[in-house]
């Protein structure tokens, strides 16, 4: 079985990965299974250069191919915020929950037609002294006003995918990962890879 190593310490997307991995007969591994690697600072401010830096970093650390994403989601309504940001949008520790809560509070009095946004995801593939590959994804949606559903992670339960009347955080795992920004930019690195 072939191994691609995700530049990640994220367990939700590790699981997003894995589920999209392996059916093609991929085995998943990230930084979680690593010992003493350090985790890249993202310095971008986009989200391609943030996935770029660091699969490229990773890359030439281990000498080995890498996967490396950066997501996240962007409210039309409030100038495509939380954008880079989404993992940190309510401070430096990365907590889901205050974060989704302080993309509410920003859309507060703001209409059902106004409250469009997307999940973007940026991958980068790195292998040493090659070119790196970037591929995007998107997926299409509204954000509710209050959360629902307790699947998948991050902004899932306040975000309802177009044609859809659940939110992300409602739907189960696999049903979630045929439409997510995820799949989309993996399906595109597929093509280009020929996988």
């Amino acid at each position: 079985m072939k191994k691609i190593l995700i530049a990640t310490q994220n367990r939700g997307k590790v699981n997003d990965f894995k589920t999209l991995f392996e059916p093609k007969q991929i085995a998943v591994w990230s930084l979680l299974d690593i010992d003493d690697i350090e985790d890249v600072e993202e310095t971008g401010t986009t989200f391609a250069e943030n996935a770029t830096l660091k699969a490229e970093t990773i890359a030439n650390r281990l000498n080995m191919p890498v996967l490396a994403d950066d997501s996240g989601l962007e409210v039309d309504a409030l100038n495509k915020e939380p954008g880079v940001y989404s993992a940190r949008y309510a401070g430096t520790e990365k907590n889901d929950q205050k974060n989704l809560e302080k993309v509410l509070d920003n859309l507060k009095g703001v209409s059902d037609p106004n409250r469009t946004a997307r999940f973007v995801c940026a991958l980068a593939l790195a292998k040493p002294n090659e070119e790196t590959i970037i591929e995007y994804g998107y997926c299409e949606g509204e954000i509710t006003k209050v959360p629902q559903g307790d699947q998948g992670f991050g902004y899932d339960p306040i975000f309802k995918p177009k044609g859809y009347t659940k939110t992300m955080g409602e739907l189960p795992i696999e049903e979630k990962n045929k439409i997510s920004h995820r799949r989309q930019a993996l399906q595109h690195l597929a093509e280009t890879l020929e996988l």
